[in-house]
């Protein structure tokens, strides 16, 4: 996201950029102010009649006020950046400050100084919420998305080794001790299937012979 002063137009354009944006917002605001204290002012039944010829008279001196103050402002700020060789809030700040004590000049320096100090601490603080809002915005889009991972498959489904993947261990190994006690006592062959990664393994276990059985014959 790009700053107030990289999002703003070329130095050269800006100027009418400026002019045409100020003169806009300065009508349509003075449209609406000047509307309703037209209506609030006009006798019951012609109301609407009233607001409108408060616009047509004043709307026009609105706009052309702001487009004055937007020119002014932009042909200070072009000569910073013209004088400094860079862009940034400086500039505007500058530049706010200039154009506020141009504009009151007619009425002595001690209301030019008083127009020039306004302007420059009402620009600091526009600048001032425009680079905490760039600050905001960038670092909401730094955060990092986390994705939550699907849940393991259940034991009950048949993995072997539950949710970690352990391998079963083989009955035919001699640490097994439960399955060389069962088999020692009740012989036979068993077999076993366990699935492993790439299968289903089949494990043929040796056979066990019983141990003889005493005979309690005479003879």
């Amino acid at each position: 996201m790009g700053t107030p002063e990289t999002a703003r137009e070329p130095c050269p354009d800006r100027i009418l950029d400026d002019i045409g944006g100020a003169f806009g917002m300065g009508a349509v605001g003075g449209s609406l102010f000047h509307f309703l204290k037209g209506a609030y002012n006009s006798p019951g039944g012609s109301r609407f009649l009233g607001g409108s010829q408060a616009v047509r008279m004043n709307a026009p001196r609105v706009g052309g006020s702001f487009a004055v103050w937007g020119g002014l402002f932009s042909v200070f700020d072009c000569s910073m950046v013209y004088l400094r060789q860079k862009e940034d809030p400086w500039n505007s700040i500058i530049a706010g400050a200039a154009t506020g004590g141009f504009l009151s000049m007619r009425q002595g320096l001690g209301a030019s100084g008083r127009s020039a100090l306004v302007g420059g601490v009402l620009l600091a603080l526009i600048e001032g919420a425009g680079i905490m809002l760039n600050k905001a915005f960038s670092e909401q889009q730094n955060v990092p998305i986390m994705i939550e991972e699907p849940a393991s498959a259940p034991a009950s489904m048949g993995l072997p080794g539950g949710d970690s993947g352990q391998p079963v261990p083989d009955p035919s190994s001699p640490n097994s001790s439960s399955s060389s006690w069962f088999g020692g006592w009740f012989g036979g062959e068993k077999k076993k299937e366990e699935a492993g990664s790439g299968g289903i393994k089949t494990v043929i276990l040796e056979s066990f012979d019983a141990p003889p059985v005493p005979s309690f014959e005479f003879k």
